[in-house]
């Protein structure tokens, strides 16, 4: 079950942190670069997907990358006493630092962006929320975008209610595409927890 008043409230206390570090400028529209970013975010998951790349024989999706252990190059062992092998404790011998799901994590990343649209508007919760599938997931992937479109005319325009509307159907998209790639809810939100203690501390090293 969808529990987005959980996450509007991490990505408010994440917002209110990026607006410390990076204070707005006089006359910025952070709205209007909000959604260029989950713009370029949907890119880049799309890119991850690869469905599109009809030039290329690979268009499998990337929902696995593993990362080598820095500390052993890999290996999974360091060379000890008379080149005797000991498993490196930091991967505990396996030579992986860890796996992950490039794929899953740009779609969060687009999440996060959607969400901190959504507190941008002054909304803190949707009750009812449903994905909205389509039959294809090229076409979700503009529909999304259009929706985003939409959405930043209506706003320019200064028009809340239709402005709430538009950010409703996009989300409701967004929700169906997520499924329509094959995530469960539950991923969705452990995978959103992760990256978004990713970027606190991003912000604590001066990302």
């Amino acid at each position: 079950m969808l529990n987005l008043f959980k996450l509007f409230e991490m990505q408010r206390q994440l917002d209110e942190r990026i607006e410390k570090e990076h204070p707005r400028k006089p006359g910025e529209d952070r709205l209007a670069k909000k959604i260029l970013a989950l713009m370029v975010e949907l890119g880049e998951l799309a890119n991850e997907w690869r469905g599109f790349k009809f030039w290329s024989n690979d268009q499998n999706p990337r929902t696995t990358k593993i990362v080598r252990c820095h500390a052993c190059g890999g290996q999974g062992f360091f060379l000890g006493f008379e080149n005797s092998q000991e498993d490196c404790m930091y991967c505990e011998g396996t030579g992986i630092q860890e796996e992950t799901n490039p794929l899953l994590e740009e779609y969060v990343d687009c999440l996060h962006f959607i969400l901190s649209i959504g507190l941008e508007l002054g909304i803190t919760e949707i009750h009812n929320l449903s994905s909205d599938k389509g039959a294809d997931l090229l076409f979700m992937f503009m529909e999304v975008n259009e929706s985003s479109i939409i959405l930043i005319q209506y706003a320019i325009d200064g028009n809340d209610a239709y402005s709430s509307i538009a950010y409703i159907d996009m989300f409701g998209k967004f929700l169906g595409l997520g499924e329509m790639l094959g995530y469960t809810w539950e991923q969705i939100e452990e995978a959103y927890m992760r990256k978004n203690a990713e970027n606190h501390s991003r912000q604590e090293r001066g990302y």
